[in-house]
C-alpha cells in the first residue's frame, strides 16, 4: 500500500511517532510499566500514559526503573490520568488491544491492519492515534473499548492467547513502526554509511577454480579422494562449490581449511627418511 507524503516534507519520524501515544489502564505491576516504557523506545515512541494505576508512584517504583533498562527518560515523561477519557484526550483514532472477541462495540482488527490504519490516519497533520491496553488480569473493560473507535488484536495460539502487557505493547509497537517508516523516508535496515565490505564480494572463476585444485589436493592427503579411482566425486564437489558463488572471503577462508587438512595428514603420516 502506497500512501501520500505531503510535499513539504513535514512528516518527519519525530513529528509522526510523537503523534502515537500508548496507554496503560489501571497498571499493577511496576515491572510491567518500566518494561512498556522500554518497549514502545526501541520501536521509536516515547509517549506513555497511565490510567489509575494501583500504586501512584508506580513510575519511580525500582522495579519499574530496573525493567525500563535506558527508557528512563520514558517513564520521567510518561503521564498518569484519572480516566481513560482523559487520557485519550485529542486522540482521533483509538484502538482498544484485546484477546477476547466482543460482541459489542467497535469493530474488530487485527494489529498489523491496526499499523496500516494508523499510517494513513497520520498523513494528516491533526490526528492522534492511541494504543490502549488494560490491566494484567481482566483487560479492558467494556466502557473502556466503547471510548475506542477499534479493538484491536494480536493473532495468537487461540488455546492461549493471554500476552502479558508489555509483551502486548511490544508487538504493537513494532508493527506500528513497521508501518511508519514509509511516511519518514527511513530504511527499515540498519545503514553501513557506505562502507564496503571487499570480502563479500563474489570470487572470480580463476579464484574458484583454484580453491577446487586445493580442495581435491587436501582431500587426497586425507585419504577421502582417491585419484586412481575418483568415480564422480571430484565433479560433484567442483559443482557445488560453484553453484555455492562464494564470496573472496569464503574462498580465502576453504584455502585455509584446506592448507590445515594437507598439513594435519601430513603430520599423521610423516614420510619415511629413506
Amino acid at each position: 500500500m502506497t500512501l501520500p507524503i505531503s510535499s513539504d516534507s513535514a512528516l518527519r519520524e519525530q513529528d509522526i511517532f510523537a503523534r502515537t501515544c500508548f496507554i496503560m489502564v489501571s497498571p499493577s505491576h511496576p515491572g510491567n510499566v518500566g518494561s512498556a516504557a522500554r518497549a514502545i523506545k526501541t520501536m521509536g515512541f516515547h509517549d506513555l500514559r497511565l490510567v489509575a494505576p494501583g500504586d501512584p508512584d508506580i513510575l519511580r517504583h525500582p522495579d519499574a526503573q530496573a525493567l525500563a533498562s535506558g527508557a528512563g527518560d520514558v517513564l520521567e515523561h510518561a503521564r498518569i490520568h484519572d480516566s481513560l477519557a482523559e487520557a485519550l484526550g485529542a486522540t482521533t483514532l483509538a484502538f482498544a488491544l484485546t484477546a477476547r472477541a466482543r460482541a459489542l462495540g467497535p469493530p474488530p482488527c487485527d494489529i498489523r491492519e491496526a499499523a496500516t490504519q494508523s499510517a494513513a490516519e497520520l498523513t494528516r497533520a491533526e490526528s492522534r492515534i492511541a494504543i490502549v491496553v488494560g490491566t494484567e488480569r481482566s483487560g479492558l473493560s467494556n466502557d473502556d473499548i466503547m471510548l475506542c473507535q477499534q479493538v484491536c488484536h494480536i493473532p495468537a495460539n487461540p488455546v492461549y492467547s493471554s500476552l502479558n502487557v508489555s509483551q502486548a505493547l511490544q508487538l504493537a509497537a513494532w508493527e506500528m513502526r513497521y508501518a511508519l517508516l514509509p511516511l519518514t523516508h527511513q530504511a527499515r535496515l540498519p545503514e553501513t554509511h557506505g562502507r564496503h565490505d571487499a570480502g563479500a564480494d563474489l570470487a572470480g572463476s580463476d579464484r574458484v577454480q583454484a580453491l577446487l585444485d586445493h580442495f581435491e589436493q587436501a582431500l587426497i592427503a586425507i585419504e577421502f579422494l582417491d585419484p586412481q579411482h575418483p568415480k564422480k566425486l571430484a565433479p560433484r564437489m567442483r559443482q557445488m562449490w560453484t553453484r555455492s558463488r562464494l564470496s573472496t572471503d569464503e574462498v580465502d577462508m576453504l584455502r585455509g581449511l584446506c592448507t590445515a587438512m594437507i598439513r594435519t595428514a601430513r603430520l599423521a603420516h610423516p614420510q619415511d627418511p629413506a
